[in-house]
């Protein structure tokens, strides 16, 4: 499982077609009421989908090279039913497909639509915004080195799964590289 929309399926990461899942690192609801949304989501699509038999039709591949497709399990679309029971939104930009999924979870009150959320596209946009406004001293330059808070020493390349969490400060040691070769050899690691 990689995220609320994206999964491993053999030695592929699929992305499923039509559908927006909140981000890993997106909270919904405000102040005291606010939940790890994203997590929510990739632990509800792990447990539809955990020792069963996934059958994915290939329709294309994204710009992070992953397989995206349409997915069934026992018959039933698999991203029909992450809409309808509310952990996903219906892909608008892609499919106009799960629309009425979304009509239903959202009249229901299931999952993000009990909270208050941003879109996960629209989540995504501010932390890019975010990030293009810390730019790295040489734009040849981007990848990034975290220090976590044990204290491993992580790179990340553009378009890995947290680059654009990632903040780099300097202060405590963090730094850009201009190659994951680089930052292997200065005794960096990729993400696990």
């Amino acid at each position: 499982m990689v995220d609320g929309d994206t999964l491993h399926v053999g030695s592929e990461r699929v992305r499923l077609f039509g559908v927006d899942a909140p981000e890993m690192s997106q909270t919904c609801g405000v102040g005291a009421e606010k939940v790890p949304c994203g997590q929510f989501a990739a632990r509800w699509l792990r447990s539809r989908v955990q020792g069963r038999t996934l059958q994915c039709s290939a329709m294309d591949r994204d710009r992070y090279g992953r397989v995206v497709a349409r997915c069934r399990i026992d018959g039933a679309d698999l991203g029909r039913s992450l809409v309808e029971t509310g952990w996903a939104t219906a892909y608008r930009k892609y499919s106009l497909q799960y629309i009425d999924a979304e009509g239903r979870a959202r009249a229901a009150r299931r999952g993000i639509w009990a909270l208050r959320f941003q879109r996960p596209e629209e989540y995504r946009r501010a932390r890019t915004a975010t990030v293009a406004a810390q730019a790295p001293p040489d734009p040849r330059c981007l990848v990034k080195g975290n220090v976590s808070s044990k204290g491993a020493r992580i790179y990340h390349r553009p378009g890995s799964r947290d680059y654009l969490a990632v903040r780099i400060d300097p202060g405590n040691g963090e730094r850009w590289f201009c190659s994951e070769a680089q930052a292997a050899a200065a005794g960096w690691r990729p993400p696990r």
